[in-house]
């Protein structure tokens, strides 16, 4: 009892609620595990292989722009209406009418959008994809066509089902959404290792794709059924949210800064395909899956957090509010740079011995370059979701700045220029914008504050 009391003071020290244990749970996962992954990939793919398989990640990410961020701003707006709204006994939601008929019209208009938003992957990425590997000089050896058409079905489908957990979010059930992505993550791993084993190749994404989106229909079936009936499908009287007034507003921005987004993370392996090979692309796509980790597992303190910031900030508890930030953010730290140290040192020894597995990722210098260039993106990250919790988003201009920059330098770099140099380039512009970002924080949070910003 004495141990159980201790660890409970720690968790709570730390911040670990039961969203965060999911969540740290799913992480863990991803780290002990996701090396699982990649062992396989490195020793059952080709590394042409290997870069049509990372190219397939970079590529579905373009989904940013059908998203445009919706699904962000339905977090902090659900956050917003759930401070006078609860889950009653048969899992339906009571409490304020007005509150209520608010949050359904909110859940109206994001189911209608991303069901367009479905069909574009489906037919749209599908298609853009195809040229794009058509157009590849070394498309000609690898079975990539069906593989990818049925990859963007299957996203599809994930993506139809986005609203749903947006909600769920912004309705403070992060728990049971962490629970559901801590098993989301076991589900797409055994599944990546099975069809790995069994040889499908390129088919391996869309058969993992497949299973997630068999156990989120399950999942949202089983556990929040009457909560989507009472959000979808009941007529409820009251105010409305209006989407050009109080919606677009803050989603133009976090499109904006997501599209960005996608030119500061996901660029780079198409463009290091197109111009220096799918070997090369899959060394890239490795390192940077590796690198991804780190963000993987310090997002766990901080993303949770998120529906409890919005629901302080509508509260007006400000005092409480930048306590618990500031709480949080020191771990967040604390994971980000211990979790790229420990990256980069596994980088060097594999490189000190020699090992095979060193020719399936990056050398050492751009592996390292590129990690410090993540950390400083990463470092930004909480200001960004404390400023989002507000309903605003001031750093978008920063954020289009900062894509646009990667984005050309990336190009122009990996057409004419060698890795090393892309890196460097990555990292000269995140050096800039991050205390550019906190100075925007800095000033936003006073104003807001000071003025009792809802």
């Amino acid at each position: 009892m004495a141990f159980v009391a201790l660890l409970t003071k720690i968790l709570h020290k730390l911040e670990v609620d039961r969203a965060v244990f999911f969540g740290l749970l799913a992480r863990l996962w991803s780290v002990i595990f996701a090396p699982v992954t990649i062992l396989l990939i490195a020793s059952k793919f080709s590394p042409e292989l290997q870069g049509y398989y990372y190219t397939f990640a970079s590529l579905l990410a373009l989904q940013v722009f059908v998203e445009l961020g919706l699904g962000i701003v339905v977090i902090q707006f659900a956050s917003h209406e759930w401070s006078k709204l609860k889950i009653s006994e048969d899992g339906s939601i009571i409490g304020d009418k007005n509150a209520l008929s608010r949050l359904r019209s909110l859940a109206n208009i994001t189911s209608k959008w991303y069901a367009v938003g479905a069909l574009i992957v489906a037919l749209g990425l599908g298609l853009g994809g195809y040229i794009f590997f058509q157009n590849s000089s070394s498309s000609i050896d690898i079975n990539w066509v069906g593989p990818w058409f049925s990859l963007c079905f299957f996203t599809a489908g994930i993506l139809f089902f986005v609203p749903a957990w947006s909600l769920l979010e912004g309705c403070n059930q992060v728990a049971d959404v962490y629970f559901f992505r801590f098993f989301q993550g076991i589900i797409s791993s055994l599944s990546i290792w099975i069809a790995i084993l069994l040889g499908a190749k390129l088919w391996t994404a869309s058969i993992s794709t497949m299973m997630v989106l068999f156990w989120s229909i399950f999942f949202l079936g089983f556990k929040y059924l009457n909560f989507i009936k009472s959000l979808f499908f009941n007529n409820i009287p009251g105010d409305q949210i209006n989407w050009r007034k109080e919606i677009f507003p803050m989603q133009w921005r976090i499109a904006l800064s997501w599209i960005s987004g996608y030119f500061i993370f996901s660029i780079f392996t198409p463009i290091i395909f197109r111009y220096h090979g799918s070997i090369v692309a899959g060394q890239f796509g490795m390192t940077w899956s590796i690198a991804s980790m780190v963000a993987t597992v310090s997002g766990s303190w901080i993303f949770p957090k998120a529906p409890k910031f919005g629901m302080l900030i509508a509260e007006k508890r400000y005092v409480e509010l930048d306590i618990l930030f500031w709480k949080i953010i020191k771990i967040f730290i604390t994971i980000t740079v211990s979790g790229a140290l420990a990256v980069w040192l596994g980088v060097y020894f594999l490189n000190k011995i020699n090992h095979p597995f060193s020719s399936r990722i990056l050398p050492l210098l751009p592996t390292t370059i590129f990690l410090i260039a993540q950390v400083t993106t990463m470092l930004s990250l909480p200001f960004s979701v404390y400023m989002r919790a507000h309903k605003k988003e001031p750093i978008f201009l920063v954020s289009i700045a900062g894509g646009l920059a990667v984005g050309g330098a990336a190009f122009l770099l990996g057409k004419y220029s060698s890795i090393i140099n892309i890196a460097l380039g990555y990292l000269a512009i995140n050096l800039i914008i991050f205390p550019i970002i906190l100075f925007i924080w800095n000033q936003c949070r006073l104003e807001w504050h000071l003025n009792g910003i809802q």
